[in-house]
């Protein structure tokens, strides 16, 4: 079998069933330096592995990888949406994420790294993100403790600490706070929070403007990563993104 990038630069890292359900899913770990934002970092999208991620997400399928993430948005039947109504997340589900699965339909694009030592090779060195797309909880930790073991830096974020499944490690990423209700619980429990605010003066003492704010790319950051980071503070950033509009 031929492939049309490296090992180095992209490869499936998990192929089994979700924690959150045990629909069969799928990782792509896929290196870029495209994303403004983030600069070059190691993007990992986690995907329903038998279904196009824009379907998935219209019909309520995305549950297997976002779980009780509300930016899903409300699955629907109507035959001129492509997406679910009112989603509020800000990934574009045709660009990262479909380009990924498509890439893995095909059969011939990814390599397999499918132990300690190659998944650990694709993070070497680098910032990796932690569910570009899709919730790290969805997948077993042990994939997540390779692929960061000899990284620069790693980020992450999880909505699933209602789902006993899932494999929720604050270590690694931080807690998505939907409330300052839910930042204050987070914070009761010793963790660090990830919020949306509609804007910086919503934001607590306990929490401070994501440096993207000021050009500060991910990639340099490196601020998000859960406990691991010895930071008092927490993360708020502006709502953005192409659901915003959605968000309340």
């Amino acid at each position: 079998m031929s492939f049309t990038k490296k090992l180095s630069d992209a490869a499936v890292i998990y192929d089994g069933p979700s924690l959150i359900d045990n629909t069969p899913i799928i990782v792509v770990a896929t290196y870029s330096n495209r994303n403004r934002k983030t600069g070059g970092v190691l993007q990992t999208y986690i995907l329903v592995r038998d279904k196009d991620p824009r379907d998935a997400n219209k019909t309520g399928a995305d549950f297997s990888i976002c779980g009780n993430c509300p930016h899903r948005g409300k699955p629907t039947s109507d035959p001129t949406r492509k997406l679910a109504a009112e989603r509020s997340c800000y990934v574009v589900m045709g660009q990262g994420p479909l380009n990924a699965w498509k890439s893995y339909q095909r059969g011939n694009v990814y390599d397999r790294a499918d132990n300690h030592e190659t998944i650990a090779a694709l993070g070497r060195d680098r910032t990796v993100r932690l569910g570009t797309y899709g919730d790290p909880a969805a997948v077993p930790s042990y994939i997540w403790e390779s692929l960061v073991s000899d990284a620069r830096a790693h980020v992450g974020y999880t909505h699933q600490s209602g789902i006993d499944t899932a494999d929720v490690r604050t270590d690694l990423c931080m807690t998505s706070a939907d409330t300052l209700a839910d930042a204050q619980a987070a914070w009761s429990r010793g963790e660090r929070t990830f919020r949306v605010v509609s804007n910086y003066a919503d934001m607590s003492p306990n929490e401070i403007a994501c440096p993207s704010e000021r050009g500060v790319q991910c990639a340099d950051c490196r601020l998000c990563g859960g406990t691991s980071v010895l930071s008092p503070k927490s993360i708020a950033i502006a709502v953005h993104g192409a659901g915003a509009r959605h968000f309340i």
